[in-house]
């Protein structure tokens, strides 16, 4: 049944342009940020060449390609979530899936997986780019795989997120808003400037992005992938507590 909800919400993805226009957008707009790094290390490779453990193409082009990719996401992502639920709210029509004789968390993990596979098509189609470098030059596999294993974490993260968000409402602007705005938070709240070690720590292991880094360096790490995991399994069983409250209120 998890599986049919998912693909219930990918095709509803793609009857809506929105989706087309996000996959477009974003290809159009990566394609230029890689053009850009290409050339940057096209520059800066007479002198990397003279140089003992000089970073190399995956350093220079690939990563911070995933990493500025994973934030034009988290800007992204809002808008493909909003309606996961808030639509079916809005249409009437979320009491006859509470209705049927499914669970809620079958239909919370159905919308979250249909969500997940758009964004990991998204991944797919953007990653190509720089698969194509493997024409011309040798790429650090070992960085790589780590880089698109840590945004396809970062990606399931927002999906959760994004999914519970809009079970709260039923205006997809408000899920939207407040989508973006704790993503945007969980993003950027290492940039704390206090004084006090213990709570500095706690924001640097809250953030999304410092984990995300550490894939991103090619180091895996049980703790970083542990922490994906936890934020996005939080999420999916706040969502599904919200469903069952909705349910038994009627």
């Amino acid at each position: 049944m998890i599986l049919t909800i998912a693909l219930r919400e990918i095709k509803n993805l793609f009857l809506s342009p929105l989706a087309w226009a996000i996959l477009a957008v974003m290809q159009l707009i990566v394609a230029y940020l890689f053009l850009i790094q290409l050339d940057e290390f096209t520059l800066l490779q007479p002198r990397l060449a003279g140089i003992e453990g000089a970073p190399g193409v995956t350093d220079i082009i690939v990563a911070p390609l995933l990493q500025t990719t994973g934030f034009l996401l988290l800007l992204i992502a809002p808008a493909i979530t909003m309606r996961v639920f808030s639509d079916e709210k809005r249409n009437r029509t979320l009491t006859l899936l509470l209705s049927a004789p499914i669970s809620m968390t079958e239909i919370v993990l159905g919308k979250f997986l249909g969500v997940t596979l758009f964004f990991l098509l998204l991944l797919a189609m953007l990653l190509a780019m720089p698969l194509s470098l493997y024409a011309g030059t040798t790429l650090d596999a070992g960085k790589l795989a780590s880089g698109v294993l840590g945004l396809a974490l970062v990606l399931s993260t927002f999906a959760a997120i994004g999914v519970f968000m809009s079970s709260l409402t039923e205006q997809p602007v408000v899920a939207f808003i407040s989508t973006l705005g704790l993503l945007i938070l969980l993003w950027i709240i290492d940039w704390s400037g206090t004084s006090q070690a213990q709570i500095s720590t706690l924001f640097q292991y809250l953030s999304i992005k410092t984990h995300f880094e550490s894939f991103l360096k090619g180091l895996f790490s049980t703790a970083d992938a542990g922490y994906f995991l936890l934020l996005t399994s939080t999420f999916l069983i706040l969502g599904i507590r919200r469903l069952d409250q909705q349910r038994l209120t009627g």
